[in-house]
């Protein structure tokens, strides 16, 4: 290990954030170079409260910083210099001790099981690694936490499926983007998703803005980017008439897209069950058993799974599931983003995604947020973007709605006062503000999908299609791997009354007059759909996970109605009490426990004899 001394008078590198110093493979004698001038500038910032070594290709950052905001930029200022990663760490004020806990009691459902294939993370990431890998004769294993997919990340985004301009060239960013871009169309159509391009008008705030132009378009070329145009801003005005007078044209991408990243998820899920794969719900890894180099079990709070190949699609916990495996050569940080949703109503005062980024942002680490379509319609305004600490912090702040308002600016139809609700995400970032998509070098049978930030949800499908390849790759090493027979590309998507003509309603409700019983008046959605996601192949058993495949509850009321009665059918369904129903899994029940009549029963009683009686408070 190599330590910086505390004294060494070195040179500074140059003050740009921009772009790394080196970007090769960093030699011994190399490192010992760099981190002498990265130990130089990080005194120069915190004196010596703060040391960086570089351990096996990655750099170490230990000690204090003032802030988490000082905390982060040492990290960005350490991956300038071309390692492998940054672990960063230092310690910050506010940082809690978090640790990768499961939220239900433990079982033995998974103990002495084999897979050739565990994804640990049920995210948009791992259901589509989960669904690729099932065009093989594999057995997989897809593990997630909580008591559904999407249930973090991947439902708390703007859904957006981004072009590829904002993306750094030469980056895994930029490529995937694109690549993914391509995919999802003729994807959502398979699995009977609803995507839509309205296209991403980048509005110019100056004059001296537009002239930017040809150095724009060099990037969407540079990055392969699927179509731009120069709009004028005759144009803008005439396409979007609700648009703010102060703008002087546009740089117009029409291959920007749309879609709802949590019924994607789950329909990537549903897809991946349908042929095969198993995805246990409430499913945690505590640690990792290794021999010789290689994964031959991971821990879980439903017992020891053994697995031929795991792929590490953790999301926000991705670092910490990596130094379980003992490959944790990078670090993430936490970047929350706080989105606005409008009313229905807003969707015919707007056709295109819009945003103004200050000074176009060209190189800055976000894309600046602005209005972006729905595919249900509504306009989603934002996201902001705040360093922040805490895994699954997602607290919103009203300085952060007030920061959402500069974005309203931008269209003069829309105002505060039409907004639904408000939600926060929170992105998992590494230093080099990239994704790591590769094997493992430590560990033969690893494959990381980790720091899978925005643009994410657009790269998901090319990101599943580089890593099931490089998992072949490995469980060739100790079996044959054949193509599946019968593969099931499409999926049916359940029914939606409300989307029917009034015929094909009327012979849906003949044949189940469920369909015809509207449950959320809100969003129209009916009870024959809710017990369709509850007897789905990836079961919704609470509420969220229900709101995310029909949409109960994500009307203006915000359940205010239809509750209770969601909460009743998903009694009737599992045999639970209606007062055990959750939220989101264990630890966010409504209730306390029965009112009337009877002995208060336990969950699994209730399970065990059927019963779905007692009233909830």
């Amino acid at each position: 290990m190599l330590v910086i001394p505390r004294k060494q008078a070195v040179e500074s590198p140059s003050s740009s954030d921009e772009e790394p110093i080196r970007s090769e493979a960093v030699s011994r004698p190399d490192a010992s170079r760099l981190v002498g001038r990265l130990g130089a500038s990080l005194r120069s910032r915190f004196g010596d409260s703060v040391e960086a070594s570089v351990d096996r290709g990655s750099i170490r950052l230990e000690g204090e910083a003032p802030s988490y905001d000082d905390k982060v930029s040492a990290g960005w200022l350490a991956a300038r210099y071309g390692f492998k990663g940054v672990v960063n760490d230092i310690r910050a004020p506010g940082e809690a001790d978090e640790r990768l806990e499961p939220r239900g009691a433990a079982d033995s459902s998974l103990d002495g099981s084999y897979y050739d294939v565990a994804i640990v993370g049920g995210g948009v990431i791992g259901a589509a690694i989960a669904r690729e890998l099932t065009r093989w004769d594999l057995s997989i294993l897809l593990l997630e936490k909580e008591s559904d997919v999407a249930a973090h990340t991947s439902s708390r985004n703007d859904g957006m499926i981004h072009d590829g301009f904002a993306a750094k060239p030469g980056s895994k960013k930029a490529a995937y983007n694109v690549r993914g871009n391509r995919l999802w169309e003729p994807l959502c159509r398979e699995l009977g998703l609803d995507f839509k391009r309205p296209g991403s008008l980048v509005l110019f705030r100056t004059a001296a803005a537009a002239a930017l132009y040809p150095a724009m378009a060099a990037r969407a070329r540079r990055n392969g980017v699927d179509g731009w145009e120069f709009w004028s801003r005759a144009r803008v005005a005439a396409e979007e008439p609700n648009v703010t007078a102060d703008q002087r044209g546009a740089f117009f991408l029409p291959s920007a897209g749309v879609l709802s990243p949590y019924r994607a998820t789950v329909a990537l899920a549903e897809n991946a069950a349908m042929n095969g794969a198993r995805v246990a719900l409430g499913a945690c890894v505590l640690g990792m058993e290794l021999d010789g180099g290689s994964i031959t079990a991971l821990r879980t709070n439903k017992g020891s799974v053994r697995a031929g190949v795991v792929v590490n699609a953790a999301g926000n916990w991705a670092d910490v599931v990596a130094g379980m495996a003992g490959d944790r050569f990078f670090s993430l940080h936490q970047r929350r983003g706080t989105d606005m949703i409008l009313d229905a109503e807003t969707a015919s005062a707007q056709r295109h995604i819009l945003g103004m980024p200050r000074l176009l942002q060209l190189h800055s680490k976000t894309k600046g947020g602005g209005l972006v379509l729905t595919v249900e319609g509504n306009v989603l305004v934002g996201p902001t973007a705040t360093e922040s600490p805490g895994r699954e912090d997602y607290a919103t702040k009203p300085e952060e709605l007030d920061r959402l308002t500069r974005h309203l600016r931008l269209n003069t139809a829309l105002s505060m006062a039409q907004g639904i609700t408000y939600f926060s995400g929170v992105r998992p970032c590494t230093y080099e503000e990239d994704f790591i998509v590769e094997r493992s070098e430590r560990v033969t049978n690893l494959v990381h999908a980790a720091g899978i930030q925005s643009p994410g949800l657009a790269s998901a499908p090319a990101i599943a299609q580089d890593v099931a390849a490089m998992v072949v790759e490995a469980a060739g090493r100790f079996r044959r791997v054949a193509p599946r027979a019968g593969w099931r590309a499409g999926r049916a998507a359940p029914p939606e009354p409300r989307r029917l003509g009034i015929e094909a309603r009327d012979a849906l409700i003949a044949g189940n007059p469920a369909y015809g019983r509207v449950v959320c008046r809100c969003e129209e959605v009916s009870e024959g759909e809710i017990v369709d996601a509850i007897r789905s192949i990836v079961p919704a058993t609470d509420l969220d996970a229900i709101k995310r495949r029909t949409r109960a509850g994500m009307g203006r009321c915000h359940g205010g109605f239809c509750t209770p009665r969601v909460m009743e059918l998903v009694a009737r369904e599992t045999g639970l009490p209606a007062w055990a129903v959750t939220k989101k899994g264990p630890g966010s029940e409504l209730c306390v426990g029965p009112t009337k009549a009877g002995p208060r029963r336990s969950r699994g009683d209730a399970a065990a004899r059927g019963d779905a009686s007692g009233g909830a408070s």
